[in-house]
């Protein structure tokens, strides 16, 4: 080897003879192995190369509060190291006393601690930020051996399978996945990885989306082979694997390489008949793929929605449209239904399921069009199903049910405006958000990425502006006149009621009740005395019939 640039070798271990680089490696023993193979009777000196990235200075207060302790920095916080990117999870390994060190870090660092897994040997820390952020330092002892480099080569992949000496700042790389972080290439550490589990085949097509990195045609490959092992995988991990997916970039990437790598029919059995399910105009693709461009759509609007001006016609209306609920919108996204899962995973989750029940509830009429009746009823079922299979939160799985469920009142709306010109009644928006809550944003929104993975290139300018109409109307009630026409402020209770008309507790209060909260939202009552007077007359038809 030509020892001509040094530079070339940097976080690679080398072996050098009167300074002269002859080999190098991952590890220290790579690097001595091939000097060795032909210089073998010649005196090698074996040195590390340094890398030039910045660490967070939160490394600094770890390898202090455990000096001379053999400890690693090891995952995916090493590749976010190359990469110049902050990552929120620090994972570290030794060789033993996880738990232990945890709480010697905690201790220093004035931190939480917890127990995450008692027969693993691994403990966390938590470090809670000046912002409420929240920092994960998880400790463990190695897998897959009693070595670095066995816990290494038991990893999924080799960008993931790259150590962090604290105390040397040195690079541990035996697979050379620094070498695969540079040609941006995702490849399994071992030919059993995916095998061994699993749940890394939504893992390595997240990651792919997440860097835009590819998948080499070995791993995908052996994660074809491996798709049907994933039941044995517990829900929750599943879960887990793919709402950080459909949160993430490029979800309609993502799951279309799910599909071609034959994971749906076991994780997500119900999508698979969408496939090829064909639908008549205005719509321009199959049901499978429709859902894709939705999804991708929809990406694109978020998108849109949080900066100020875009290239595309359609993006740069939505932004003149909606850009002033900016902030509004971002603070809908930051509400949770889960402290483990964000709003916008649900949102995507509905969006995958909101056509689902397309193909079962196919119809074909007298002209020949191709009809779904109540496919929104029962995908919200069906939708709402897999969401118990994954145990989600009651919070979510009535959030993706109502999505589901209302998707097909904004495209109505749109039309009625489009070609009738009447605009929603305060009546029809009162009820649109009575039925949905706080899902009818996630509606707007569905409604607009829905109408352009419709129609796609065949899209005009002017029903597309019906369809902003329709937003602006919605989003405006809900968030300028919310107590006009969404949520008016209650006249009289239940209790009130009862007393007032001599009532006993039962179904007509409620019903009583929503229609003076209804007379509040169209106008036609805004006094206690009014809304007395509709009740005695309802409470009196209602004992005539």
């Amino acid at each position: 080897m030509q020892d001509d640039s040094q530079t070339a070798y940097a976080g690679r271990w080398v072996a050098r003879i009167r300074g002269k680089i002859v080999a190098q490696g991952g590890t220290p023993e790579q690097a001595l192995h091939a000097a060795q193979t032909s210089r073998h009777k010649e005196k090698l000196e074996i040195i590390y190369m340094p890398l030039q990235f910045s660490h967070p200075p939160l490394l600094d207060k770890v390898r202090d509060a455990l000096p001379n302790q053999e400890i690693y920095l090891v995952g995916g916080a090493v590749r976010d190291l190359y990469l110049n990117r902050f990552s929120p999870d620090f994972d570290f390994a030794s060789p033993s006393g996880g738990i232990s060190l945890a709480r010697r870090v905690a201790r220093a660092l004035d931190a939480n601690f917890m127990i995450l897994d008692e027969q693993r040997d691994t403990g966390r820390v938590i470090v809670t930020e000046a912002d409420n952020s929240r920092i994960f330092l998880d400790f463990a002892t190695f897998r897959g051996g009693d070595k670095l480099e066995d816990d290494l080569r038991a990893r999924d992949f080799t960008i993931n399978a790259i150590a962090y000496d604290l105390r040397t700042s040195s690079i541990i790389d035996p697979l050379n996945g620094a070498d695969d972080i540079r040609s941006k290439i995702i490849r399994a550490c071992s030919p059993t990885s995916l095998s061994d589990d699993p749940i890394r085949i939504l893992r390595g097509v997240r990651l792919a989306a997440a860097f835009d990195f590819k998948i080499d045609l070995a791993t995908r490959n052996a994660m074809k082979d491996a798709a049907s092992l994933l039941p044995n995988v517990s829900p929750e991990r599943q879960r887990d694997e793919l709402f950080k997916i459909l949160e993430g970039p490029k979800p309609d990437s993502s799951v279309r390489a799910l599909e071609m790598l034959g994971v749906f029919p076991h994780l997500l059995p119900e999508l698979t008949a969408m496939k090829g399910c064909e639908q008549s105009p205005p719509h321009v693709f199959d049901v499978w793929e429709h859902t894709l461009k939705v999804l991708g759509y929809l990406e694109g609007i978020l998108a849109a929605l949080e900066t100020e001006s875009s290239d595309d016609p359609f993006l740069a209306a939505l932004i003149a449209t909606l850009g002033k609920y900016r902030e509004k919108f971002a603070a809908h996204f930051v509400e949770s239904l889960n402290t483990d899962r964000s709003v916008r995973a649900a949102l995507f989750f509905a969006t995958l399921y909101h056509d689902v029940e397309k193909p079962a509830t196919k119809s074909v009429d007298y002209t020949g069009r191709i009809r779904f009746f109540d496919h929104d009823v029962k995908g919200a079922q069906v939708a709402s199903k897999r969401a118990h299979a994954f145990n989600l939160s009651n919070d979510e799985i009535q959030r993706i049910k109502k999505i589901v469920f209302n998707h097909m009142r904004f495209h109505f709306f749109t039309t009625q405006l489009n070609e009738k010109k009447r605009e929603p009644t305060r009546k029809s928006i009162y009820r649109f958000f009575r039925d949905a809550g706080e899902a009818g944003v996630d509606l707007v929104l569905l409604g607009l990425a829905d109408l352009r993975g419709t129609r796609d290139k065949s899209l005009t300018a002017e029903l597309w502006d019906s369809a902003l109409k329709i937003s602006s109307i919605f989003l405006e009630n809900y968030w300028e006149k919310r107590e006009e026409t969404v949520a008016p402020p209650r006249l009289l209770d239940g209790h009130e009621l009862m007393k007032e008309l001599n009532l006993e507790s039962g179904r007509i209060v409620g019903r009583l009740l929503e229609a003076i909260r209804e007379g509040q939202a169209v106008g036609e009552i805004s006094t206690r005395e009014q809304a007395l007077t509709l009740a005695r007359k309802m409470a009196e038809q209602g004992k005539d019939n």
